[in-house]
């Protein structure tokens, strides 16, 4: 049977590599794929701890649902914004990109 520390286990390792992939990652695309493995890994403990605290309400799905959709929305703002600016400067790699300053 697995406990809740091997839920927590596999969300923090989920974690680290997300956050791995935000900090060292040149590419746009590289940089959302890593962003969604944060957000799995915040889903995992929202299901871990739901099912541990009281297996009978279903909050920590409800908030799942949410992220979900909330990582949907920021998918396709960010794929919009990433083919905006390929097409405009012919790559995604991040450090070259500077349309935002002023």
């Amino acid at each position: 049977m697995l406990s809740l520390n091997h839920y927590l286990a596999l969300s923090a390792l989920l974690f680290c590599i997300g956050i791995f992939g935000v900090l060292t990652r040149r590419n746009a695309i590289g940089i959302l794929m890593s962003i969604e493995l944060l957000f799995n890994a915040v889903n995992i403990n929202f299901v871990a701890f739901a099912k541990f605290i009281n297996p009978q309400a279903i909050v920590g799905q409800i908030f799942v649902i949410f992220v979900i959709t909330i990582a949907a929305a920021e998918a396709a703002v960010g794929l919009a914004i990433i083919i905006l600016i390929y097409r405009q400067h012919k790559g995604v790699e991040v450090d070259r990109v500077n349309i935002m300053k002023w």
